[in-house]
């Protein structure tokens, strides 16, 4: 038992050496945004806080794309709702529950061609 113990004691006390851990350049956490949205309602507000009530910069149309930056979950009087940092014209905030998100933007283009399709032939 006493071997057993200055065994362990041994292994522990030796010294490694520590590395960085460098995520490469093409890791979700090293890109400049999360993914692509894609506006599902028929139109929504874009807001200048992530708060229901902030004052609206602009709105976007059923089908229109863009690249979500950001995510924040935020509890209000309805409770918590996520709500996506957009980059686009306007840059602002919109719901979550307005867009549906991917990670790619060629994925994001064929959903948006899908619903500009959709709101044609009706």
């Amino acid at each position: 038992m006493l071997l057993i113990c200055c065994l362990a004691l041994c292994a522990c006390s030796e010294k490694r050496e520590e590395s960085p851990v460098i995520p490469p350049v093409t890791s979700p956490l090293s890109r400049e945004y999360i993914g692509f949205g894609v506006i599902n309602a028929s139109f929504t507000h874009i807001t200048e806080n992530p708060e229901e009530g902030s004052v609206s910069v602009g709105y976007l149309r059923r089908g229109s794309l863009v690249r979500v930056i950001e995510r924040r979950i935020i509890t209000g009087a309805q409770g918590p709702l996520s709500w996506i940092l957009a980059e686009g014209s306007p840059r602002g905030w919109i719901r979550e529950d307005m867009m549906d998100i991917y990670n790619s933007e060629s994925q994001a283009r064929t959903a948006s061609n899908l619903w500009f399709e959709e709101s044609v032939s009706r």
